[in-house]
């Protein structure tokens, strides 16, 4: 339904002001007024992951940690969840990362911006409760030093609500940005990409092997008439596509050439990946139709 990144400094407050906008939405959610859906309110975070302060230390565990916040951002977003995402989020580019897998789900955004002074991050991280973790005092200067602060003048923060540590959050600007705010579309760069199945290369060389055999033994029943020959398939008795052959006989070396092209041109596609966009459809029967198809268009007369 909503994304909602917060971001600021290490130690700046953003896990209160992710329990405070937490709680607001809860209650206009309870609201007697409100005849929306029914919507959840869900706070992910590095303590709510089990991630230690202690892999911003190093960048080669901090990525890992970043993979692990973004995919537990993946699993939970959705049409009746509202996500708070409660962390420095001080890198731009994972900032937009986020912003497209909202936008592939259309989900509205909006980015909170929580601002503190340096030294006071350096005071309140210094005075952590028992059992809380602290940041290394190098590791928290070095993350102040490279934090990206959010930009409303970009599409991937905006809208942006800026908090500073003496504010109350702007829950009535965060509330009407997401139950009111524009749902932008997917586009090429975020749309969902349709995935093979795992069996397609299989599925797309065996049938169209047996396509060959099939039609090479046709031919030969009918003695090069063409024109609408049905082909049975050996792999299922319910496939029976049909295939105009041309008045004269097609050789064995011809359809073998053939069929090496369609396989090369879908196999392409799948081990990309991909496949064309829409529904993605490679079973036995689709392949024979797209197999009859090329043949149809490739067959001289």
């Amino acid at each position: 339904m909503a994304l909602i990144t917060i971001s600021g400094y290490p130690a700046s407050g953003k896990s209160r002001r992710a329990d405070q906008l937490k709680t607001y939405l809860e209650q206009r959610l309870k609201e007697l007024s409100y005849d929306g859906p029914k919507l959840k309110v869900t706070v992910l975070s590095d303590d709510s992951l089990n991630i230690k302060r202690n892999v911003y230390d190093d960048g080669r565990q901090e990525k890992p940690a970043r993979g692990t916040l973004f995919a537990a951002i993946q699993r939970s977003i959705g049409k009746d969840t509202i996500v708070i995402v409660d962390g420095m989020n001080y890198i731009k580019g994972f900032r937009y990362q986020m912003y497209c897998v909202a936008r592939e789900h259309r989900l509205r955004v909006c980015t909170l911006f929580v601002v503190a002074r340096p030294e006071h991050c350096r005071e309140w991280d210094s005075t952590r409760g028992e059992g809380q973790d602290s940041y290394n005092p190098a590791t928290l200067e070095n993350l102040i030093m490279r934090f990206e602060e959010p930009s409303s003048m970009v599409r991937w923060d905006s809208p942006l609500f800026t908090v500073t540590w003496e504010d109350e959050i702007p829950g009535d600007e965060v509330w009407k940005a997401i139950t009111e705010g524009l749902v932008k579309p997917p586009n090429a760069g975020t749309s969902a990409v349709a995935v093979a199945p795992t069996d397609a290369l299989h599925t797309l060389e065996q049938t169209s092997a047996a396509m060959v055999s099939a039609i090479m033994s046709e031919q030969a029943a009918s003695q090069g008439m063409g024109a609408g020959v049905v082909v049975t398939l050996p792999l299922s008795a319910t496939l029976k596509p049909k295939i105009n052959l041309p008045p004269r006989n097609v050789t064995l070396s011809e359809m073998q050439r053939l069929k090496r092209q369609f396989v090369t041109i879908h196999k392409k596609a799948i081990t990309l990946g991909t496949t064309e966009k829409g529904a993605v459809d490679l079973s036995k029967d689709k392949v024979a139709e797209k197999f009859v198809s090329y043949l149809e268009e490739n067959l001289k007369l």
